[in-house]
């Protein structure tokens, strides 16, 4: 007997060692989203000699608990146990005939939920090789819900000038977890919060805060989200509402006296519209000829001095009322004579030619007082005489009224240096010996040369010691026009 037993050892032996060629064949991750079906392929490989597959189990691996899913065993058929009796099937319908054929159990998820995230095992009871199992890994994703929406319908711009949050990006219950970013013009900042739900997933909300403004209105806000290779976009068109920005036009700076047809207008940007205008003059009344339509005062008649003044225009909407002014001021002229369709009135035109030649003659008058005063100048500077009394000359043969000692011979060039009175002293050119030409340049000194005499009381003004008194005179000399030649060698003026 104990024979027996060993024997069946060593045969029991063999067939284990035999096995060792068997193996289970699949993959070793799976996914989909949830709502999606997903195949978990389960191969057997047998061995040859083949062992008998004795049963198939199938079981959830979570947190080191295995629980089983399904079973197929060939005595006792087809098993799947709940919570996945409604979601799990075997995929070859071998499986499940009388005499079944179990080397292919794969399995078929329908509906995957979050719970179904796990490892799966499957494991192969075989005779008498043992078992033979592997492992599969699903991961079951969850697409999040992406939305975005206006804080509020109305967004309303207040004095105040706070933030507040004009819109929110949310991408909800995804897995993994979403990441939003936000795309605009606006000068605004964006908030971030992520919220992990008990299922696994995550939800991701952003906030976009601005500033509401005149300017932020009509802005396009648009929210990017990224889920995995996915790209979602969801855009809006921001209303704001906000108070009227006045201003006045039709003022250019250009009103004169009788011009025509002129106008104020009110333009208001709001949101929602202006309803009402009204028009007032600062510290006083609107002119009697003004007629008001809508937006624009219509100025009936020639412009006058009336129509000076500070005009205000009061805009109101739904959110508020402000306020544009304008100070219009009245000239007599146009600030562009060219101004098309201005004509200079007659009087106006003979007026402006009176002033022209009081202008005119008061400035020839001032010219000919300079050239009077210039010319007196000169004559005073010229003539330093006495006209009352005679006066001897030079250059012209020697005073009667008296004679001078004899001197060398007179040369025949002279240089006549600069005095202190605009007068020349006449000195000899050259040595002892006589001089060159060529050495002597008279061109700064024509107006000396020019000077045909000298009065008895300059020469007598100048001490000459032993030096000779010499220049170069004309034959023929020439006597100032205000003078009259005596007969015996002097001059006296025409008064005289």
């Amino acid at each position: 007997m104990a024979m027996c037993a060993g024997i069946w050892i060593l045969l029991a032996a063999l067939h284990v060692q035999a096995g060792d060629g068997q193996m289970v064949q699949m993959d070793s991750s799976k996914s989909g989203f949830v709502g999606s079906q997903v195949e978990l392929r389960c191969i057997f490989i047998n061995s040859n000699p083949p062992v008998k597959i004795s049963q198939v189990t199938w079981q959830k691996v979570l947190n080191g608990t295995k629980q089983n899913v399904a079973i197929a065993n060939p005595a006792l058929g087809v098993s799947v146990l709940s919570p996945f009796k409604e979601r799990v099937s075997f995929k070859q319908a071998a499986v499940r005939h009388r005499t079944p054929s179990l080397e292919d159990t794969t399995i078929v998820f329908s509906s995957l939920q979050l719970s179904d995230d796990a490892a799966y095992i499957c494991e192969y009871t075989t005779f008498p090789a043992g078992n033979r199992e592997n492992t599969v890994n699903l991961t079951v994703f969850a697409r999040p819900m992406t939305r975005m929406t206006l804080t509020t319908p109305t967004i309303v711009a207040r004095a105040s000038k706070r933030k507040m949050t004009v819109a929110t990006c949310v991408s909800a219950n995804g897995k993994p977890q979403s990441v939003i970013k936000w795309e605009t013009r606006l000068k605004g900042e964006a908030t971030l919060q992520e919220t992990r739900n008990q299922n696994g997933t995550v939800t991701v909300r952003s906030n976009y805060v601005v500033v509401p403004s005149r300017e932020t209105h009509k802005q396009k806000l648009t929210c990017i989200v990224t889920y995995r290779s996915e790209r979602i976009t969801d855009s809006v068109v921001l209303n704001v509402q906000y108070e009227p920005e006045v201003k006045i036009e039709g003022f250019d700076k250009n009103w004169y006296l009788n011009r025509q047809n002129v106008q104020l207008t009110c333009r208001a940007d709001a949101n929602p519209p202006v309803t009402i205008y009204q028009w007032k003059l600062l510290n006083g009344s609107l002119p009697s000829n003004v007629e008001i339509k809508n937006n624009t005062l219509f100025f009936k008649g020639p412009v006058t001095y009336d129509l000076a003044g500070t005009y205000v225009c009061d805009a109101t909407n739904g959110i508020g009322t402000r306020t544009g002014i304008v100070d219009v001021n009245i000239t007599e002229f146009p600030n562009n004579l060219s101004t098309p369709g201005y004509e200079i009135p007659l009087e106006q035109h003979n007026a402006g030619v009176a002033i022209g030649v009081a202008v005119g003659g008061v400035a020839l008058l001032g010219v000919a007082a300079v050239l009077l005063f210039v010319f007196l100048r000169r004559r005073q500077r010229t003539f330093k005489g006495d006209y009352s009394t005679k006066k001897h000359v030079f250059g012209n043969g020697y005073s009667k009224a008296g004679g001078l000692p004899a001197h060398p011979p007179i040369p025949k060039n002279l240089q006549y240096p600069d005095d202190s009175d605009d007068e020349k002293k006449p000195t000899q050119i050259g040595g002892p010996g006589g001089f060159e030409a060529s050495e002597c340049n008279f061109d700064g000194e024509q107006e000396d040369l020019k000077r045909p005499y000298f009065t008895v009381d300059e020469a007598e003004s100048r001490d000459y010691d032993e030096r000779t008194l010499a220049f170069q005179y004309d034959p023929q000399a020439e006597i100032a026009d205000d003078m009259i030649s005596q007969t015996d060698g002097s001059v006296i003026s025409k008064k005289e």
